[in-house]
């Protein structure tokens, strides 16, 4: 390496503690830092992007935000959850897939701003599905980042990579963690006066009735970045291929109306009502069970509810028994 160089790494960052130290870790090596946070569709990690943005200004080092909750990252994340080369985890989550869906990005990122190794907060049996021995290697592999990813948490306990063994990362300051336990990195934490977040929210694939949304409007759908959001909302009920979405309060109503397409919307009048949107072609049957929905969840108790629809307004009405 030429002497005017300083060694750069790309450090994966989730917000959380773990990847917070590495940073710290690297820069303490006088090492020179760049973030790359990842908006993934159903779980960004550990913290919001506000919060890692804030750290990272802390810091004084640049992040790089990847979107991927619409457009081209959007469906190709949507192809692994639907099939995962290397299997799910307790729910619908891709772990090891999504790993190298994130590492290849950064691979591509990495050449860009010329650093010289990517480095993870991954830590040695703390997750069963993606951080055991075999799915680290797995990862490293099929990323394509052979020998150049770094895990400094762990890496006294796996093999030396390329930037160890070039002497750009000083591998007697590296750590051994292992586990599932947290007092080494709270510890750090403490030692280096660094707030983090607490461990939280993580990922909805990982949720039961999240993952029945999710299939049931991937059966029905192409996703879309408008699908993202409607999952977060609602009472969701499927006719064959329709989906009918019925709001649980004022603010879900507010949110059906800003989201709808040309779409049907239904609604009682004259009380408090759900505002419920069907997404799929309607039919005169699926009209009628959205209006039962609407008329069921609505505040009027009468034996026959009127309840009005329409696309582009309440200009149609159906009366329900």
């Amino acid at each position: 390496m030429p002497a005017n160089k300083k060694t750069k790494a790309l450090v994966m960052f989730s917000g959380g503690l773990d990847s917070r130290l590495v940073i710290k870790l690297l820069q303490e090596q006088g090492i020179d830092t760049e973030a790359i946070f990842f908006n993934l569709p159903f779980g960004t990690g550990c913290c919001n992007l506000n919060c890692t943005f804030n750290f990272s200004q802390m810091q004084g080092i640049p992040l790089k935000v990847i979107d991927c909750t619409s457009d081209k990252y959007l469906q190709d994340y949507i192809k692994i959850i639907k099939k995962p080369r290397h299997g799910y985890g307790s729910g619908l989550n891709p772990c090891v897939d999504c790993r190298i869906f994130m590492l290849k990005i950064a691979k591509e990122y990495m050449k860009k701003i010329k650093a010289d190794f990517i480095a993870t907060g991954e830590v040695l049996g703390e997750r069963p599905m993606s951080q055991h021995r075999k799915a680290m290697d797995i990862i490293e592999k099929e990323s394509g980042l052979k020998g150049l990813l770094l895990r400094p948490l762990s890496a006294g306990l796996l093999e030396e990579t390329i930037p160890e063994k070039k002497k750009l990362v000083d591998r007697s300051k590296l750590l051994k963690i292992k586990g599932r336990g947290r007092n080494k990195q709270i510890e750090l934490a403490n030692k280096y006066k660094i707030d983090y977040p607490s461990p939280g929210g993580g990922c909805l694939l990982c949720e039961r009735e999240f993952i029945k949304r999710l299939k049931n409007l991937m059966d029905v759908k192409k996703i879309d970045s408008r699908d993202l959001k409607l999952l977060r909302i609602g009472r969701h009920f499927r006719f064959g291929k329709n989906i009918v979405i019925v709001g649980r309060n004022e603010n879900e109503n507010k949110q059906l109306l800003k989201l709808k397409n040309k779409e049907y919307y239904l609604e009682v009048p004259g009380c408090g009502s759900p505002t419920t949107l069907i997404i799929g072609k309607s039919s005169k049957e699926i009209l009628k069970k959205a209006a039962e929905l609407t008329a069921r969840y609505s505040d009027n108790k009468s034996k026959e509810v009127i309840v009005k629809y329409g696309i582009s307004k309440l200009d149609k009405e159906v009366i329900i028994s």
